[in-house]
């Protein structure tokens, strides 16, 4: 079954609006390992608007007698400051976007230009001694695999933000498709195929059940807004359950 990942970014993004420390982000994260998710996932942006640099040391701390078996998984732009970040912890896991430091959200690939190929290369350089697992962000669309590939990352994480619209919309199919064919491909060629992005209980189980044999899910949005109707512990064992029935079917 496909693993998920909560992504804490909102606790912390909810915290920060007064100095309290409440909600306490690492109390979030033993509801996440005690509910049934598989892993945490943080994205500690540069301007600290949400998981500050000192949560993911914390969280690290929190979560060592669970490792290796309960992932931690770092997002960010491979600079100089996320790379000491993710030296400093050596999550199973870091997956590296190409955002600006100003990004709003990641929602858009890596295009693996020339000048992109040398970021991702230099971070792979560090990353790899570390024993990480680098996934690459990409768009849907197969022709960006074999560039990833190309690069000797581990895996992809696959951009679901424009299903999520689609489905919305009443249209998924076109993007659903597009995300199992960059799977399959990806699949092909010996790649770690992970999804992410406005993934929630309904468009989810359609989705996992098109792309058979993807490893990992990170979730973090929409299951802390369904947290705030049904309690936290209770939305990450309806998203497990989702990916389970997806999985299943």
């Amino acid at each position: 079954m496909p693993r998920l990942s909560v992504n804490l970014n909102k606790i912390a993004l909810l915290r920060n609006s007064r100095h309290t420390g409440v909600p306490d982000v690492l109390r979030f994260g033993r509801i996440a390992h005690d509910s049934g998710a598989d892993g945490l996932t943080m994205h500690p942006r540069p301007d600290e608007r949400h998981i500050r640099g000192s949560d993911v040391l914390d969280v690290a701390r929190m979560m060592a007698p669970w490792r290796p078996g309960f992932e931690l998984n770092l997002e960010g732009y491979p600079d100089r400051r996320f790379l000491d970040i993710v030296a400093a912890v050596k999550p199973e896991q870091c997956t590296l976007v190409p955002d600006a430091p100003d990004a709003f959200t990641s929602q858009e690939g890596w295009k693996l230009d020339a000048a992109q190929c040398r970021v991702v290369g230099q971070a792979l350089a560090e990353l790899k001694p570390l024993g990480c697992r680098v996934i690459l962000f990409v768009d849907p669309d197969p022709a960006a695999v074999a560039a990833v590939h190309n690069t000797g990352a581990d895996g992809i994480e696959i951009y679901t933000g424009g299903y999520a619209a689609g489905f919305r919309a009443g249209t998924p199919e076109p993007l659903r498709e597009a995300c199992a064919a960059t799977a399959r491909r990806a699949g092909d060629l010996g790649l770690v195929v992970n999804i992410g992005h406005d993934l929630n209980l309904d468009n989810l189980p359609p989705l996992v059940t098109a792309m058979p044999g993807f490893a990992e899910a990170s979730i973090g949005h929409e299951l802390t807004a369904d947290a705030l109707v049904i309690g936290f512990a209770a939305a990450v064992r309806a998203y497990r359950a989702a990916l389970n029935s997806g999985a299943a079917g």
